[in-house]
Order: C-alpha cells, then sequence, then structure tokens
C-alpha cells in the first residue's frame, strides 16, 4: 500500500516540478527518500514507545496485539506523509517559471483596476 501511496504523490510532485520549470526526477527521488525516511522514523518511534523497543519482539507483539502493530503501522505512514508534505512545502517556495511570451502577453488593461460600469 505504501508504495502506491508513494507512486502518486511522486507523480504529484513531478508534475509541480515540471511546472516550475524543474528536474522532475530528482524532486521524485527527494520525495521518495523523504517518504520512506519518514516512515521509517515514524515505525522506530512507535516500535520504541508503544512496543518493547525490540524489533525482535515484533512477532511476539503482532501475536499479543495485532491492533497494537496496525497503530505502529499507521504512524509510520502519517510520519511518511509528513515527509511528502516537507518536500512539497520546499518545492512550492520555489519560483514559478515564467517565460517571455507570458510577460508580453500582459496589456496595459490588465494592469489597471477594474471600472465600475
Amino acid at each position: 500500500m505504501d508504495l502506491i501511496i508513494l507512486y502518486f504523490l511522486c507523480k504529484k510532485i513531478g508534475k509541480i516540478a515540471l511546472a516550475k520549470g524543474l528536474n522532475a526526477g530528482r524532486w521524485k527521488l527527494y520525495t521518495a527518500l523523504s517518504f520512506l525516511g519518514a516512515e521509517i522514523l515514524g515505525l522506530n518511534f512507535g516500535f520504541a514507545t508503544f512496543g518493547n523497543g525490540n524489533l525482535a519482539d515484533l512477532t511476539k507483539l503482532a501475536k499479543e496485539d495485532p491492533a497494537g502493530v496496525a497503530g505502529i503501522a499507521a504512524l509510520g505512514l502519517i510520519c511518511a506523509f509528513g515527509g511528502y508534505l516537507i518536500v512539497k512545502a520546499t518545492l512550492d517556495k520555489k519560483p514559478d517559471n515564467f517565460d517571455e511570451e507570458d510577460v508580453n502577453k500582459i496589456g496595459i488593461n490588465d494592469l489597471q483596476p477594474p471600472r465600475k460600469n
């Protein structure tokens, strides 16, 4: 499920990067790395907080408390989405790509406030 979500998020980041005139592949890589890195950090935090702090006891924890493991996985997914949001916020701060034609399309009437009729 994580990989499907990551695919669509990378696709969205790629479109935004292309609209800004940036390398889409580089921003997709940033998204994938931050998504997976934040997910690993979230899972480690979840195991340390709600588990016994030992990954070897994961099978024991899964047998005793399957809902707890699902909660830890949900925490990892939430943190992973946070990693995506960090990359998206960084990309949104980049300036938009303007062509010379866009500037030349602005007319005198476009710069004046609307008139009351």
